[in-house]
């Protein structure tokens, strides 16, 4: 499990080299829940998300072998951009593995901040099994995008800020894909109310909640972002520990929730980032008068075509 001593050591060992990202309160959006919303703004972060927070952490971590070894790790695109960004910054070389269909603004962002891309596999799920291969072949240091204590304390740095910024705040809605973001911030939370969003059609925490164990899904979102093929083993028991509830949202309701935060919160995110706002929305986390929300808007790397469709309404 990871504590918030370990969330707290993630914050020393990433000091200086992140963004404090920005909290906005959506009038918008209390009107709608009745409650005080605010929007912790993850978009703003390095390389447009909050992944960096939890490479920064394993990163910080290597033994000197291992960096000469390098790095891999497997992503839709945000966790894939951060590494390569933070494997950079610190002369590591850095394999992603990724998928063919995957965002092509991710895979140029990806190889832009200077890793080497494998694209051999169809899909989140034969990409899982290649990494495994890879990992065997090239004795490259895996650094897990959501199922390792080292990235679930550094994703909970998110938690911390809210926790610190607005300490009024009763309940924080958090996406999830994997799970390491969800269950970082539910360690630093501190005890407050914390609930998970999740795409009807990638629900790999819910039903691993439903389980009891990490099932296998086949992620077919438009929330890219959050297109695990199953959930983490330790995410999903302090999710199981400290989550109060996983809501699954349409869509449709993704691209609701999309329009508003660009058109009334000015935030250019992407459509995973907008899961938390989407439950809102749509009346699935009922507020109380009084109660002081915060929803994370988790990244904002998105492909120009993407967003316009959604905006058009297409």
């Amino acid at each position: 499990m990871v504590s918030l001593d370990d969330v707290l050591a993630a914050r020393e060992a990433a000091a200086g080299r992140l963004e404090r990202t920005p909290l906005f309160l959506s009038e918008t959006l209390g009107t709608v829940a009745g409650a005080d919303v605010h929007l912790k703004a993850e978009l703003f972060q390095k390389t447009g998300s909050f992944k960096p927070r939890g490479v920064l952490n394993n990163l910080a971590h290597l033994t000197p072998e291992q960096r000469e070894r390098g790095v891999i790790s497997i992503s839709a695109g945000n966790h894939a951009q951060a590494l390569a960004w933070g494997a950079a910054a610190e002369g590591i070389d850095a394999l992603l593995v990724m998928w063919q269909g995957a965002s092509e603004v991710k895979i140029a962002a990806t190889r832009g901040y200077g890793a080497t891309v494998d694209l051999e596999s169809h899909d989140p799920t034969e990409a899982y099994a290649r990494l495994a291969d890879l990992v065997a072949e090239t004795g490259r240091t895996l650094v897990h995008p959501f199922d390792h204590p080292l990235t679930i304390a550094g994703q909970g740095t998110v938690g911390l800020e809210v926790v610190e910024d607005l300490p009024e705040t009763t309940t924080l809605i958090v996406p999830i894909g994997g799970g390491g973001l969800i269950s970082g911030i539910a360690v630093a939370a501190q005890g407050r109310r914390v609930i998970g969003v999740e795409p009807e059609l990638s629900p790999a925490m819910h039903e691993a909640l439903a389980a009891g164990e990490p099932v296998a899904v086949e992620p077919r979102s438009i929330a890219d972002g959050l297109s695990a093929p199953f959930a983490g083993t330790i995410a999903l028991a302090i999710c199981r520990e400290l989550v109060e509830r996983v809501v699954l949202v349409t869509e449709n309701e993704i691209e609701d929730a999309f329009r508003l935060l660009y058109a009334r919160a000015k935030l250019a995110c992407e459509p995973a980032a907008a899961v938390g706002v989407a439950a809102l929305l749509a009346g699935k986390i009922p507020l109380e008068p009084g109660e002081t929300a915060v929803a994370v808007v988790s990244g904002g790397n998105v492909a120009t075509q993407t967003a316009v469709a959604i905006l058009g309404g297409r």
